[in-house]
């Protein structure tokens, strides 16, 4: 099987999704994670999250990269790095890692896929350095609402990955890109329940102990601690890693879409077209393939 070679832009460390996207990533034989790069707020706070968790999944091949940082978002997840020093890691590290992205880009190929499941503005950035990108990427990313907000609502939310960062994704949404997105319509569904939950978590790999341990610092930073974490939270962004490879079980939709100013991601005639996953064709085999996925990680 030939990998698709991926970039992953994150801002692991606020919401737990990210994480779970991360070992599900490691976890796929059609995926090729040729980089990772953070994003949003103290990026060395969420750079740490990364290598530490490469370091302890022997994973310390995949070179990281040092974002943009902007006014510092929640960090649900520093306990797990409260200890460790980036210094000390043993893989690549980039400081300037848009930078470190544009150069991978240029010197590939093939054409790289950007996973991008946070704000973006490392991604605006890489625009702006190196317009030529577009030529050799395509944009997966998991952004906006179309039909359905938070949890499945009839109501339409600006999205946080939007709205967080309101000027970069208007920036991004309407550049060259050839774009794939997963809004709340389909991300904002996913959960790990039943057998499907109970197999990851208590599975002896290398990453899913790793998972389930930020799952933990993450439910007590949400004042959650005395749940009894029988499911997963909602996992936006793995339904992103998905898209990097495989459509088969969405629906997907070309829609003209435009960024408002109040980070609502609107139909517009004359708004970009974008491939959206509008609804799942078979959202338990999805479930089912998660599981898989973080079963089959290091």
């Amino acid at each position: 099987m030939k990998k698709i070679p991926i970039i992953i832009d994150t801002d692991i460390g606020s919401d737990i999704d990210d994480t779970w996207a991360l070992a599900m990533a490691l976890g796929c034989p059609e995926l090729d994670v040729k980089m990772i790069v953070t994003c949003t707020g103290d990026t060395r706070f969420r750079t740490k999250i990364v290598c530490k968790f490469l370091e302890r999944v022997g994973r310390t091949d995949i070179p990281v990269g040092i974002g943009l940082p902007f006014e510092s978002m929640l960090e649900h997840q520093r306990e797990y790095i409260d200890d460790y020093d980036l210094d000390s890691y043993s893989g690549v590290l980039h400081e300037d890692g848009v930078t470190a992205m544009a150069e991978m880009i240029k010197q590939s190929d093939e054409k790289i896929t950007l996973v991008c499941i946070g704000p973006l503005p490392n991604i605006a950035r890489l625009l702006e350095i190196e317009p030529g990108v577009v030529e050799k990427t395509r944009f997966v990313g998991m952004h906006g609402a179309i039909y359905k907000g938070y949890g499945g609502s009839d109501e339409i939310h600006a999205e946080y990955n939007v709205v967080q960062h309101l000027s970069t994704a208007k920036t991004v949404f309407s550049s060259d890109f050839d774009m794939t997105i997963t809004p709340l319509d389909t991300c904002g569904i996913v959960r790990l329940e039943g057998e499907d939950y109970k197999k990851v978590a208590e599975a002896d790999n290398a990453s899913m102990p790793e998972v389930i341990e930020n799952y933990q610092v993450w439910l007590t930073a949400n004042g959650a601690a005395d749940i009894n974490a029988s499911r997963s939270s909602v996992l936006f962004d793995t339904v992103a890693i998905y898209l990097a490879f495989s459509e088969e079980l969405l629906e997907i939709s070309e829609i003209n879409v435009t960024v408002d100013d109040d980070g609502k991601t609107v139909i517009d005639e004359n708004g970009k077209s974008i491939r959206v996953a509008t609804n799942w064709r078979d959202l338990p085999a999805f479930n089912a393939l998660l599981a898989e996925r973080l079963l089959n990680a290091p």
